[in-house]
């Protein structure tokens, strides 16, 4: 198992460096066989993080793989833009706000400030969650075009997450389908069980998902549906303001 993730990483790294490669190049470069170097190169257009010009075709570097090379400025970026509204809005909620990002099917924290009360929502900067299990995911998955969704779960199988409310692409579908009518994510007692967390998307100038604002704190302060529309009420500006900003506006 880790030496046939080494090796997906190699080939990650290959098509990172050089920008397109055949299966003959992939095999040779790697010293395996056309057959394996065919199955790793299949696991990785699975994931986004290449794409075959045609079929028998060349490798070359896929959405993903460009996602990530992007999200180290992106991450700098959007702490620069978003650094005084989170620290606005944390004051303003006295709960725990982060800003999350998309990296394939995950979300990423890349910015947190905790709430200052004595029971508060801890920092979870620099995890890692599935994004169809999280609030600041699943705002952003609504605003993604069927096309890209498809791109991102190309079996339409979800990462089975055993605190997950949501198992089924049946089920992210319809729940995506609700937060885009209300243009907000919850995400109730998922992960921990006493903490709600609500999320408002960030959009590019295309309309596309660029991050999240996301507001968690106990259940016992966040108990209802009015709770959360006040939170996502307050988001909703702070949210709107770092996208003018990452969009060159003020």
């Amino acid at each position: 198992m880790l030496q046939s993730a080494e090796r997906t990483l190699r080939v990650v790294q290959l098509l990172a460096q050089r920008g397109r490669a055949t299966l003959t190049e992939v095999a040779g470069e790697l010293s395996i066989s056309p057959s394996m170097a065919h199955r790793l190169l299949t696991t990785c257009c699975e994931l986004g993080f290449a794409r075959q010009d045609g079929s028998g075709g060349m490798y070359e570097t896929g959405a993903a793989l460009h996602e990530l090379s992007l999200g180290l400025t992106r991450a700098t970026a959007l702490r620069d833009a978003g650094a005084a509204q989170v620290a606005k809005a944390c004051k303003e909620l006295r709960e725990t706000v982060s800003v999350v990002v998309l990296e394939g099917r995950d979300v990423r924290f890349v910015e947190t400030l905790e709430g200052d009360r004595a029971v508060r929502v801890t920092s979870p900067i620099g995890r890692t969650m599935p994004a169809h299990a999280t609030a600041g995911g699943r705002a952003m998955l609504s605003c993604l075009p069927p096309e890209e969704l498809d791109r991102r779960f190309p079996t339409h199988r979800l990462t089975h997450v055993p605190w997950s409310a949501i198992e089924t692409w049946e089920e992210l579908v319809c729940e995506l389908d609700r937060v885009r009518d209300r243009g907000w994510a919850i995400q109730i007692g998922e992960g921990e069980d006493d903490v709600v967390a609500v999320g408002y998307p960030i959009l590019d100038g295309l309309g596309l998902p660029r991050a999240a604002l996301v507001a968690s704190a106990p259940r016992t302060r966040l108990a209802t549906s009015h709770d959360a529309q006040a939170v996502a009420r307050v988001l909703e500006p702070h949210a709107r303001k770092i996208q003018r900003r990452l969009r060159g506006s003020h």
